[in-house]
């Protein structure tokens, strides 16, 4: 089968089986079957089924098929690029300090939106996104572009997903949250407010993570 293609079905399979087994009629009937500890597990299983693969299918077919544009990478695209992973990965530390009250180990009670929450209120997801945009400007191959434009893609429709479903089963405790808070990064009113409060370990974190990759990538990654 055409790489590309296998990257495309395999990020269709993660997204289905990813949406289906969190929707709000197959979920208890599956936390119900498996206890919510056994349902997380076979919920992580799943996803690692149809993740894996995928990563290993496009490590392996990098920069294959058309090339469907070419975008030099001079030193201010490439500063850009950098800072923007900076601001990624700071997105995520944050999140993983500050779960978000839509995750599935989510607190009972979702509080005040604060912090990275008022950047956006799915960090992981939008972390993920941003990570997969940012890997689009260099690469331009069908089989590149197939497998970095399925992380913002994912991203918006799980964070919609995730969205719906708990204002429909939990509107009381989720609603404020939610009207507070932006889905797309730094698209909200008090984005300087949550910079401010998002803990300077986060910001450690991110940067450290950045300077690490970026010196490695070639490396670990390659081109």
């Amino acid at each position: 089968m055409d790489p590309t293609l296998s990257i495309v079905l395999l990020w269709v399979a993660f997204a289905v089986t990813h949406i289906a087994m969190s929707s709000s009629r197959l979920r208890p009937k599956l936390v119900s079957m498996l206890t919510p500890g056994g349902f997380l597990g076979v919920y992580s299983l799943v996803a690692l089924a149809t993740f894996v693969p995928l990563v290993a299918i496009y490590f392996g077919n990098k920069h294959t098929g058309p090339l469907l544009y070419a975008i030099r990478v001079t030193l201010v695209v490439e500063v850009i690029m950098v800072a923007g992973m900076g601001i990624a990965l700071t997105i995520l530390f944050a999140g993983i300090v500050s779960p978000s009250p839509a995750s599935i180990n989510a607190p009972q009670d979702a509080g005040e939106a604060r912090g990275v929450h008022l950047i956006t209120r799915h960090p992981v997801f939008m972390a993920a996104g941003l990570f997969g945009l940012i890997h689009l400007v260099p690469n331009g191959f069908a089989s590149d572009i197939a497998f970095f434009a399925g992380f913002p893609l994912f991203a918006l429709i799980g964070c919609r997903h995730q969205d719906q479903r708990k204002l429909s089963t939990e509107a009381e405790r989720y609603g404020p949250f939610h009207a507070a808070t932006p889905l797309v990064p730094f698209a909200g009113s008090r984005t300087l407010e949550g910079l401010r409060q998002i803990s300077p370990l986060s910001y450690v974190l991110g940067i450290a993570a950045t300077v690490l990759l970026r010196y490695f990538h070639a490396s670990w990654f390659g081109s």
